[in-house]
């Protein structure tokens, strides 16, 4: 069992079946497309607060005293885990907050996919379904990949999960909660349906990303990604994997290589340039969107729709 899980119990035999005193949860969510999610479950008791903003990076923000503040005053904490988020991880050690603190990468039975060297990028691994457990320090190197929101899979389960905190935390609320989760669900597989149509027609084209980000949403998908050009998005690859990447997008014969919206590394363009290939982006934080219940289903929608949009100009070519 992770630490995460042992406070979270603790939090709830603490808080009773009324969560709290005062009314709603305050509930802080670090990550957009898990505060969409959570606002959805709890539309009709209170709005989630987000905790970071459309500047910050998950891999290396400063938090600010208002934000601080956020977490001290919340009665549940939702983020990630310590290896998609370092930096609040360091925030998170005190005990003040480790009793509210719900690590979406502990939850069990999600499908976790191993972190992929560059060398492995042919192969999606195996997908593990059993008791695991993420280092809980940033300072450890992690074994998983921490973007598990791309995966609707996942995103049905840490669902199913929060409802079971929330319905735990808030029992005045417990109907609400899970009519709310009735409806999240039946919207998550109806996104997961069309997204899945959309996608046939070109998911055996070859294309690379800016960073290995993507790799949940590949898989559940079955997409044909043969390379990126980072796998850390804050730290540069060097000459011989550049090299290498240029080989691998000959040989497949790759038509596209996305960027992302927050990043704008000369290596994209030259890439584009130089092989003569498509571009577009690909936003794996909605970082452009505007935060709420729907962030998530638009998010998700994009990265479809512009890898579509893509692959299908350069197939048509």
């Amino acid at each position: 069992m992770g630490k995460s899980r042992i406070y979270l119990l603790a939090a709830l035999l603490l808080l009773g079946p009324t969560g709290t005193s005062f009314g709603a949860l305050n509930v802080v969510v670090s990550l957009k497309p898990i505060h969409s999610l959570v606002a959805a479950l709890m539309q009709g008791v209170a709005e989630p607060k987000l905790l970071l903003t459309d500047a910050q990076s998950p891999h290396s923000m400063t938090l600010r005293p208002s934000q601080m503040r956020m977490l001290t005053d919340a009665d549940l904490i939702v983020w990630i885990g310590p290896a998609l988020e370092p930096s609040l991880s360091q925030v998170l050690q005190s005990d003040r907050y480790r009793a509210a603190l719900v690590s979406l990468i502990d939850v069990q039975d999600l499908h976790l996919l191993p972190i992929r060297e560059h060398e492995a990028w042919q192969s999606h691994g195996h997908a593990h379904h059993q008791e695991h457990t993420q280092p809980d320090s940033a300072s450890e190197a992690p074994i998983y990949d921490s973007h598990i929101w791309l995966s609707p899979e996942n995103a049905v389960r840490m669902v199913r999960y929060l409802t079971r905190i929330l319905t735990g935390l808030d029992q005045s609320h417990r109907e609400q909660y899970m009519e709310n989760s009735r409806a999240l669900l039946a919207r998550l597989q109806t996104l997961d349906d069309l997204i899945r149509v959309k996608l046939e027609p070109i998911k055996n084209i070859p294309y690379v990303v800016f960073h290995d980000a993507y790799q949940y949403f590949e898989a559940h998908y079955g997409l044909n990604t043969v390379g990126s050009v980072n796998i850390d998005p804050d730290r540069l690859s060097g000459p011989r994997h550049i090299h290498r990447l240029q080989e691998t997008i000959r040989r497949t014969k790759a038509r596209c290589l996305f960027s992302e919206p927050q990043f704008e590394p000369k290596m994209v363009h030259t890439l584009v340039e130089k092989l003569g290939l498509g571009s577009a982006e690909l936003d794996p934080l909605g970082q452009q969107l505007a935060a709420g219940p729907d962030s998530y289903f638009i998010l998700m929608k994009g990265l479809s729709d512009n890898l579509t949009g893509c692959l299908s100009r350069e197939m048509n070519q």
